[in-house]
């Protein structure tokens, strides 16, 4: 029978493999280099490191993470020592995009600003920023589209660089993965230079990863009202966040923007899926069935009425230590419809 270790906190999966498999649930914190010395397999999320030191003693050839990102997987060692890594691609793009309307909403609304005015910067085309692009331009948005690796890709001139969406947008946000090498490494790609260059006093929102903001050069730039706001909702450094920069952030809230219920199910089912796959056993799938993608159509009032960012912002301005506390036990909302 497959030994299985998964990560107790992915909600909707529990029991489903019970009947087939060796099932253990751990909190994060447990799943160690001993935990795993005998599991055939993990399916975790982002709060357990993959790499070397985790899987070195352990049989395991195969890890499923039910989040978008694999940052946390260590995909070399994994690649070199045979295991099979799955991951969960744009389950939780339709709330993302959610929470990043939402966001803008309220910016909106507090400076009295009517959407029609304001252009918007979309830092990464992929599952999470078309359907900001698209949402935006239905709500009434002027949009630039900043994508270095599919402008090279495909050649598309509808692409921007960096530069250009500091100079000329409104609200910037980023929808890009976090990486540290290569020609369009994504480390603090907002820094004190690219945001020396926004000239209208921008919004920056990062609800894609922590690192991708450099955080002390954002806190000197609020300061300086070189940028007008800031929507903050991955962080450097989480759990241990800046206390400053969530001070200073008008909404700010523990790395919950993809945390709709309709994504976590989406997760679960991928990652059951590439289970059930690699190992050749009978499908497995949760209870319920989702819509597969985002809705076709919004308005700023179904935007607003499915989601209130402030709420969220007040419990972590509220108790910042409560960070995972607030993370791990959020009341998944609904997606917009």
């Amino acid at each position: 029978m497959i030994r299985l270790v998964i990560e107790n906190k992915i909600p909707f999966i529990k029991g489903l493999l019970d009947d087939i498999c060796d099932v253990k649930y751990l909190d994060p914190e447990d799943i160690t280099a001993d935990a795993m010395r005998h599991a055939d397999a993990l399916i975790t999320r982002t709060r357990t490191r993959c790499d070397q030191s985790l899987l070195q003693h352990s049989p395991c050839r195969f890890i499923a993470t039910a989040t978008i990102g694999t940052d946390h997987i260590d995909l070399d060692y994994c690649r070199n020592n045979g295991i099979t890594v799955a991951n969960a691609p744009g389950c939780n793009a339709p709330a993302v995009a959610q929470y990043t309307l939402a966001s803008i909403a309220h910016w909106l609304d507090i400076n009295h600003r009517p959407i029609n005015t304001v252009t918007i910067g979309i830092v990464g085309v992929g599952n999470v920023g078309s359907i900001v692009n698209r949402w935006a331009r239905q709500l009434g948005m002027k949009v630039m589209l900043c994508d270095p690796p599919r402008a090279e890709k495909e050649g598309n001139t509808s692409f921007v660089s960096l530069d250009e969406i500091a100079r000329h947008c409104d609200i910037i946000t980023f929808h890009t993965p976090h990486t540290t090498s290569g020609t369009y490494a994504t480390h603090h790609m907002c820094d004190s230079r690219f945001l020396n260059l926004t000239q209208h006093k921008p919004l920056i929102i990062n609800c894609a990863r922590g690192p991708i903001v450099d955080t002390q050069a954002l806190i000197s730039a609020l300061d300086a009202k070189i940028v007008s706001d800031a929507v903050i909702d991955c962080w450097e450094g989480e759990p241990n966040i800046s206390i400053q920069l969530l001070d200073r952030a008008l909404i700010a809230t523990p790395h919950i923007a993809g945390y709709s219920r309709e994504g976590k199910i989406r997760a679960t089912d991928m990652v059951l899926s590439a289970f059930t796959q690699h190992f050749t056993l009978s499908e497995v799938h949760t209870a319920e069935t989702v819509a597969p993608g985002a809705a076709e159509t919004v308005t700023l009032d179904s935007i607003t009425a499915s989601y209130n960012p402030l709420n969220d912002t007040a419990a972590l301005k509220a108790a910042p230590h409560t960070f995972e506390s607030l993370r791990n036990n959020y009341n998944y909302r609904n997606e917009v419809k």
